[in-house]
């Protein structure tokens, strides 16, 4: 028996529109009518897990749940595997429905706040034969044969190894030719020649690429890609062919009206007009449905109302007395009628399903989940009971296994038995039914019973998966708050410490003898950004620089962006005249620390006051003569170029 595989996925969080926040989708997958698991995944965990259990049908309540638009519809059916449908369980783009709504008719529920049930019923709904498949690509493939790497320039062996390249594509496009000509399929090819073999091969075949006996291919040399033309448009077939049943009702005359509801009495069609014929009545009628009940609003059915039954072999509906008019109003409210005649026929339709209201509600309490609801309340309708509704569509879904069908032999008739003869074998005959009848129903008890044991077990077994499901999502959770934790204690270990720094330089800063210093280890722009992570930048600082070798004029000028009061460098330092220079330029003083009485701990430090302050002001006098010398020589500079200018005037006048 071959089994049917069916996945489920419904998006948990994100969205493929987004580019921060990638969809996760809950997975669902189904074996045969068989909860296998619920897990969760990325789009790309996803297709990944397509292309390698290549499963029947892929469920989905909505394209958007895996496409932003059209064009990314087409890449993803691209992606799947050959043999796996894109199922829409919600319809196409001209019906849709929700899922609460497919999921009833086959008396099926679910928590719509839960994606993996959301998952769960889309695939069982799937595979019970409801949405539409999804096809975007036309009968015909595209199988492109071309070189995996570029010959380029090469040296001494260039040519040997673009030979071995175009001949292995070349021996690639025989074997494919190979494994098409097996297959039976039409196919016409195209060679690109090349030296020593051929650059790319092209076949164009008559089949769609689940019928292709080649599967995509990249090697060292060769790649092998299989594409289908796109068609202009994305179409939705339904999975089933079988129209679905109706409750008509038929107001005939020279306007002759029609009203269309379903089994759950919502309304399909509703018209008019007056050159419908009975033809194009049953003609209109089989474009939307089968007409499971036919109604009129008299008490007597007429003959051309009859007509259109015995055409569909349909139950006639007949009121006990005519529908007064007054009533016609009151069940024709809303139904957006144009004329009398639609009154009427609407009227007539929704008399008849509120007789089978209460009976459909009842049949949708006691029917078992995944049963087809309009299937089993045609059946009862038409006079079976629930259990022989059940019995006959169990029947007709599985056929039996050891069935043969071959054609009748032509056999000779006969002669009839005479009445003594007759009468014995009537008698053996009952004798047989009876003894087949007993053993039918203990065969149906013990059929009975096993479907209750396995309904149970599938029950233990749904729930086991799902407290595991639930257990690995809770494991996740902590996980993650637990990682979470480890980063915010020692965020908040470096925030205690570098709190701890500042409050003991600010007990430094409260000394009136003492200036506190904050400790730079060489002069870089990582140096500068660390001490400012750490101990804050202020106007009013002073640095105390532990090395002035590796300096550079772009840790100068970060250094003067933090604004601070000056520089101290260790008396032992040797300060290069470039050094100081730059430092005069931006205006910050740089200080040696000899006779400062400089005490560093760790990231901080102090010197004495009035010692600093000493140095500080004979800085700013040497600060001063040197924007002076500064002036001085741009003064004479200008004034030699102005003397310059003048002695090449004076010379080209003559």
């Amino acid at each position: 028996m071959i089994s049917i595989r069916v996945y489920g996925i419904d998006i948990i969080r994100g969205s493929v529109r987004s580019q921060s926040k990638r969809p996760t989708y809950a997975l669902c997958r189904i074996v045969d009518d068989t909860i296998v698991s619920e897990t969760e995944v990325s789009l790309f965990r996803l297709l990944r897990i397509l292309e390698a259990e290549e499963p029947d049908i892929l469920a989905i309540d909505s394209l958007q749940e895996v496409a932003a638009d059209t064009k990314e519809v087409y890449l993803f059916l691209q992606s799947l595997p050959p043999g796996t449908d894109l199922i829409c369980v919600t319809g196409g783009s001209e019906h849709r429905e929700s899922l609460a709504q497919v999921a009833g008719r086959y008396n099926l529920s679910f928590n719509r706040f839960d994606p993996f049930a959301e998952a769960r019923t889309s695939a069982q709904v799937a595979l019970l034969g409801a949405g539409c498949r999804v096809v975007a690509f036309a009968n015909s493939s595209l199988i492109t044969v071309s070189r995996r790497r570029s010959p380029g320039k090469g040296g001494w062996s260039q040519n040997r190894y673009t030979r071995k390249i175009h001949g292995a594509v070349r021996a690639k496009g025989r074997e494919i030719e190979m494994h098409l000509i097996e297959a039976g399929l039409q196919y016409d090819m195209k060679e690109f020649r090349a030296f020593g073999g051929s650059s790319r091969v092209i076949f164009h075949v008559n089949a769609p690429r689940s019928s292709i006996p080649i599967r995509n291919y990249r090697g060292s040399d060769v790649q092998v890609q299989i594409t289908q033309q796109r068609l202009e448009r994305i179409r939705f077939v339904p999975q089933t062919s079988k129209p679905g049943y109706l409750i008509a009702g038929i107001d005939p005359g020279t306007t002759m009206a029609i009203a269309l509801l379903n089994l759950d009495g919502e309304p399909v069609h509703l018209s008019s007009s007056r050159v419908t014929s009975v033809a194009d009545a049953i003609a209109e009628i089989m474009v939307h449905g089968r007409p499971l009940i036919i109604a009129t609003d008299k008490k007597e059915m007429p003959g051309t109302v009859e007509k259109i039954r015995r055409s569909f072999n349909a139950v006639p509906f007949i009121p006990k007395s005519d529908i007064l008019v007054p009533d016609k109003y009151e069940l024709a409210t809303g139904s957006g009628y144009r004329n009398d005649h639609e009154r009427d026929a609407y009227a007539a339709a929704m008399v008849a399903y509120r007789h089978y209201k209460n009976k459909f509600a009842s049949l949708s309490k006691r029917l078992p989940p995944g049963v087809s609801l309009d299937e089993v309340r045609a059946r009862v309708v038409r006079g079976l009971s629930l259990e022989q509704a059940l019995t006959d569509l169990q029947a007709q879904e599985i056929p039996p296994e050891d069935a043969v069908f071959e054609p009748a032999e032509e056999k000779p008739v006969p002669d009839a038995p005479r009445p003594r003869e007759q009468d014995e074998m009537v008698r053996r005959l009952r004798m047989l039914v009876s003894e087949l009848y007993a053993e039918s129903q203990k065969k149906d008890e013990e059929i009975a019973r096993v479907r209750r044991l396995l309904n149970g077990e599938r029950s233990k077994k749904k729930e086991r998966i799902q407290k595991d499901a639930e257990v690995v999502r809770l494991q996740g959770i902590i996980a993650n708050q637990k990682r979470y934790l480890r980063k915010e204690e020692r965020r908040n270990k470096g925030m205690r410490k570098q709190l701890e720094r500042l409050k003991a330089y600010a007990d430094l800063k409260q000394e009136e003898d003492l200036v506190p210093l904050k400790v730079l280890e060489a002069l870089s722009r990582d140096a500068i950004r660390r001490m400012r992570s750490e101990m804050g930048a202020h106007p009013d600082d002073w640095i105390y620089l532990l090395r002035t070798d590796g300096w550079g004029m772009t840790a100068i000028r970060e250094l003067a962006d933090v604004a601070i009061a000056g520089i101290i460098v260790p008396e032992q330092a040797l300060l290069s005249p470039d050094l100081v220079t730059a430092f005069r330029e931006i205006r910050v003083p740089i200080i040696s620390g000899e006779g400062l009485g400089i005490r560093i701990q760790g990231s901080f430090g102090a010197c004495l006051r009035s010692s600093l302050m000493d140095r500080h002001a004979r800085w700013r006098e040497e600060q001063e003569q040197y924007e002076r010398s500064k002036k001085a020589e741009s003064i004479e500079d200008l004034f030699k170029s102005y003397r310059y200018m003048r002695e090449r005037e004076v010379k080209r006048g003559g």
